[in-house]
């Protein structure tokens, strides 16, 4: 980060300010692990924070310390609105174009106080007065735990905070088997445990915490699985009737695409989850190697993200989505 941007901050984090704290739409651990971890520190700096989440997050974050305050925009517009309106300054974390918010997009668009963007996917948009962004981390947790050391907070850090940060580096990280995890963000895990975080506790909270329906919902995603050795691509899909047979809720699917890519010689992995509400089929995409999801992403179905784990969406039906997908990997190089 620029020691310029960061000299600013400090000065505007010198006197107590109204704050509004962003994530994405469908915010992940990631999302809500980095925008907790930001409320507590600047609760601790004498700030009003408030966390608003575009929707709602899924149930196996809701044990994270002071999700409880997390506002809601869905279900309370005006409300959010007005904080956002009011606010003195507004961080957005875990993404970097407004319309990753969905419809609080019209409102952060007319945002005149400083924006913080603290971030990690690439081609960031030019909306923030002071940008964070950096597509060498695997998550916008470890840039979180950076941005308080470079405030000259670090001694901040608590059980607390590092919970949450501990939450967002895991879930990103795919319990530290991706890529992007790297010696620094061990040594900074090292550190979150060190300030006495039940790290066992918290992987149980995230990943042992199943309902009965979820897993027979993932029953029923293995079996939907098509696979592709030719193409060295697997796919997944689930209707809207299976999300509903198997009483889906927030949350259910995440990390279901990542099973293609433990077969034998797949490298390219997709999910196709059919929404009717939204009207739109909702696609996450993972790789492994040098194959980039994020480009494919955003050349054909309206998305991106990372190198090896992005996400799209069509507005097709799932037919038409999977024709299509077919097609493209039959004439790509993975």
């Amino acid at each position: 980060m620029k020691k310029e941007d960061i000299f600013a901050i400090q000065q505007e984090l010198a006197t107590p300010k109204k704050i509004a704290i962003i994530p994405h739409r469908s915010p992940d651990g990631d999302a809500m692990g980095s925008t907790l971890a930001l409320y507590h520190f600047l609760l601790k700096l004498n700030h009003q924070p408030v966390v608003i989440a575009p929707n709602d997050f899924p149930n196996f974050l809701a044990w994270l310390p002071g999700s409880e305050t997390v506002l809601i925009y869905e279900n309370d517009k005006g409300n959010c609105t007005k904080i956002i309106q009011e606010a003195e300054m507004v961080f957005t974390l875990d993404f970097n174009a407004l319309h990753r918010t969905g419809e609080m997009e019209q409102v952060l668009n007319k945002v005149t106080v400083p924006m913080v963007m603290i971030d990690h996917h690439q081609k960031p948009d030019n909306y923030a007065t002071y940008t964070y962004s950096d597509t060498i981390f695997g998550s916008t947790c470890e840039m979180i735990y950076n941005f308080i050391a470079f405030l000259g907070h670090k001694n901040l850090i608590d059980k607390t905070i590092a919970s949450c940060i501990y939450t967002g580096i895991t879930t990103d990280s795919g319990s530290f088997r991706f890529p992007s995890t790297t010696g620094t963000t061990h040594r900074i895990v090292a550190d979150l445990i060190d300030l006495g975080i039940d790290n066992s506790e918290i992987h149980n909270q995230l990943f042992d915490n199943n309902s009965y329906n979820r897993l027979q919902l993932l029953g029923r995603a293995l079996q939907n699985m098509k696979v592709f050795p030719e193409f060295k691509t697997s796919y997944i899909t689930l209707s809207q009737k299976e999300l509903d047979e198997f009483h889906y809720e927030k949350g259910d699917t995440e990390g279901v695409v990542n099973y293609g890519l433990t077969i034998k010689g797949i490298h390219f992995a997709a999910i196709f989850i059919e929404h009717r509400d939204e009207n739109i089929i909702k696609i996450s995409f993972r790789s492994q190697g040098n194959f980039d999801v994020n480009q494919f992403a955003r050349d054909h179905f309206n998305g991106g993200g990372h190198i090896n784990a992005a996400g799209g969406k069509s507005y097709e039906s799932m037919r038409e989505t999977i024709k299509k997908f077919e097609l493209l990997i039959s004439k790509i190089t993975i």
